[in-house]
């Protein structure tokens, strides 16, 4: 049995991207799984030589079955030409300039700032009043 990729060369990065992050998000599941096998057969229930192989053998079949599932989705025109559409609207967008971003940044690190001090006054001012008629205790 090959392998067919549907529409090999389109989509390449986003199919790539997807299947990647899905794979690393599997291989951390699996390795999860071995832990806490370990945790789960460490009485030898099985047998210490059984309780290995178990532990090691079905995080890996696991995988396995992980990686054809992945190449499933990333191949299903479905979800491909999905991703194949993705990246060809990503390739449109109109991305600010590094410039734009920094200036952008500071903008809002200032305007954070000036209500940050002036949510203080504002909350000492009532500290205030609230003192002064006797509500709050202020310490």
């Amino acid at each position: 049995m090959a392998l067919k990729f549907y529409k090999k060369g389109q989509g390449y990065y986003t199919r790539l991207g997807t299947a990647a992050g899905l794979g690393i998000l599997s291989i951390y599941g699996c390795y999860a799984l071995y832990n806490k096998l370990a945790v789960l057969l460490d009485d030898d229930y099985l047998g210490p030589v059984k309780g290995v192989w178990t532990q090691a053998l079905v995080p890996v079949v696991l995988l396995a079955i992980f990686a054809w599932f992945i190449f499933k989705i990333v191949n299903t025109p479905k979800y491909a030409d999905f991703m194949i559409a993705t990246e060809g609207e990503m390739k449109k967008v109109s991305w600010s300039s590094k410039k734009e971003i920094v200036s952008s940044t500071k903008v809002v690190i200032i305007t954070v700032a000036i209500v940050a001090v002036l949510l203080a006054v504002v909350d000492h001012a009532f500290a205030w009043f609230f003192n002064w008629i006797g509500v709050l205790q202020v310490i």
